[in-house]
């Protein structure tokens, strides 16, 4: 496997799915833009959204492609009766959760949105919406275990290709807008479930060649399917804990006004760098370091590991310091139009300024995870991320009655960062992962390329600061153009620091 054309790969169907996310935010920023309905809609898609995340960004890899991995090397009939015995309980409880779940939709709503029970209209407006995007859950995670199947063999492209389909619904949705008016959001809702549908059968035409799934009521759970659920929501949680933070800020910012709105465009923009810097790397890993694991070639697994941490901080550190130096102009330029007001971008730019301080943390949870989950090993990343959540609850609710919503962003980076540590630490004392002085000196010059070039960025953006207020009909063109002009020039600068070497890209790991 080559890590970094593997990567580019993932990264580039996963890009193109995040600019055409981008493409639907901002059409519901000028449309919907930070109010009720806002909040009513966006809690409606964040659970289904929130599952997706959780189920297809790495998280049902962990603990399957280990699995399935060390059963295809028995056989290719053993893999496909694992597979299968997968896919019924699966299917099973899915549909189990699915309906339960609707039929008690005001309590759950009340669970995930307890501040939304001071008005009765977006409470309301919020259980018909969330009742209409829940069978999301279903079909997402059916397509998740499909992509893992392909992840499995080597095959990224497809898996990272079909959240394409989700947003080109919303989008096409959005743009009969002035047709829908006040239905506006019930027919994004159903645009979310249908996304859902195509996803699964377009997903299944592809696996067929690995893996065609035969419904069976036979329960009966064989030793190893049983260790593959016992590892199953541990990783889901501790791969899953950013996304879990952020669902856990997303309760607490409902007892705020517009809250939950600032915190999801926020939240939108670091993603954009965190599904390349963080998932793509992890899931790209995982099965190739899960092999070398197995055949116990210590060479390639310490070769794996070092570039894949390396790859990583490579792309997220010039990312944070970038949002951190022009959070309000990136968020303006994003978002700043029509219903999302200058109020609006300010209190967005402010969680996104703390959410960027811990980005290289959520990127590398994601990476120190993913040597753990490819060792079988998904109960101590479940514990260290238990301990997480609950620090970020602590801070949230403890600090949210004095300073609000920006708690939220502050705690999700320091319980993250604590999460990140201790993961490394871990490692290190269990001798699964060492600081090389090769990595370390690759460290040190990806800090000071970051360094000089996050000191051009800012020049840029102070000389151009006119074009970049809100007001400024050039500001997304000229923030468009300076990222892209600043990430030539972190490029240029790595190469003639040796940084980043042009024969990397044809290295098999």
């Amino acid at each position: 496997m080559n890590l970094i054309k593997s990567t580019s790969t993932f990264s580039f169907f996963t890009l193109i799915s995040r600019i055409l996310g981008y493409c639907r935010d901002l059409l519901i920023a000028i449309y919907l833009g930070s109010g009720p309905i806002a909040d009513a809609f966006f809690v409606a898609f964040k659970i289904p959204h929130t599952f997706r995340r959780l189920f297809s960004e790495g998280t049902f890899n962990a603990a399957f492609v280990p699995s399935y991995s060390s059963e295809l090397v028995l056989g290719k009939k053993r893999s496909e009766l694992f597979a299968n015995k997968i896919f019924n309980l699966l299917l099973f409880f899915l549909l189990l959760i699915v309906l339960i779940i609707e039929v008690f939709m005001p309590s759950f709503v009340y669970i995930i949105a307890p501040g939304f029970t001071e008005n009765s209209d977006k409470l309301d407006l919020t259980i018909s919406l969330t009742r209409i995007t829940f069978p999301f859950l279903l079909f997402v995670c059916i397509s998740s275990f499909f992509s893992a199947i392909l992840n499995s063999h080597n095959k990224f492209a497809v898996a990272a290709a079909v959240p394409i389909i989700l947003n080109i619904f919303l989008i096409s949705t959005l743009l009969f807008q002035n047709y829908l008016n006040d239905q506006l959001v019930f027919y994004l809702s159903y645009a979310v479930t249908f996304a859902g549908l195509i996803q699964l059968v377009l997903l299944y035409f592809f696996v067929k060649k690995y893996f065609s799934p035969k419904i069976t009521l036979n329960f009966k759970i064989e030793k190893n399917v049983k260790l593959f659920f016992k590892k199953l929501l541990p990783s889901i949680f501790s791969s899953g804990v950013t996304q879990i933070n952020i669902l856990v800020g997303t309760i607490i910012a409902s007892f705020q006004a517009s809250a939950v709105s600032y915190l999801y465009y926020a939240d939108r923009i670091y993603q954009i760098n965190l599904a390349i810097a963080g998932i793509a790397i992890g899931t790209v890993l995982l099965p190739n370091l899960s092999k070398n694991i197995q055949s116990k070639n210590k060479k390639k697994i310490d070769s794996i590991q070092s570039k894949s941490l390396e790859l990583c901080l490579f792309l997220s550190l010039p990312a944070s310091a970038a949002l951190l130096i022009a959070s309000e102009e990136i968020t303006s330029s994003l978002f700043g139009y029509g219903s999302f007001d200058l109020t609006s971008v300010k209190n967005s730019s402010k969680a996104l300024f703390y959410f960027a301080l811990g980005l290289p943390a959520f990127a590398t949870i994601k990476i120190f995870s993913s040597f753990l989950f490819a060792r079988h090993n998904t109960k101590l990343p479940f514990y260290f991320s238990l301990f997480s959540v609950f620090l970020n609850i602590i801070i949230s609710i403890y600090f949210f009655s004095k300073i609000g919503f920006i708690i939220i962003p502050i705690a999700t980076t320091i319980s993250s960062w604590f999460n990140s540590i201790i993961l490394l630490v871990y490692l290190m004392n269990k001798n699964y992962f060492s600081l090389q002085i090769d990595l370390f000196k690759s460290l040190v010059k990806i800090i000071l390329s970051t360094i000089l070039t996050s000191f051009i960025f800012f020049s840029l953006i102070k000389f151009f600061e006119e074009n970049l207020e809100y007001e400024s009909e050039y500001k997304l063109i000229t923030t468009v153009s300076l990222v892209i002009l600043t990430f030539i020039i972190y490029i240029l600068i790595s190469i003639v620091t040796k940084t980043f070497k042009i024969s990397d890209i044809n290295l098999k790991y």
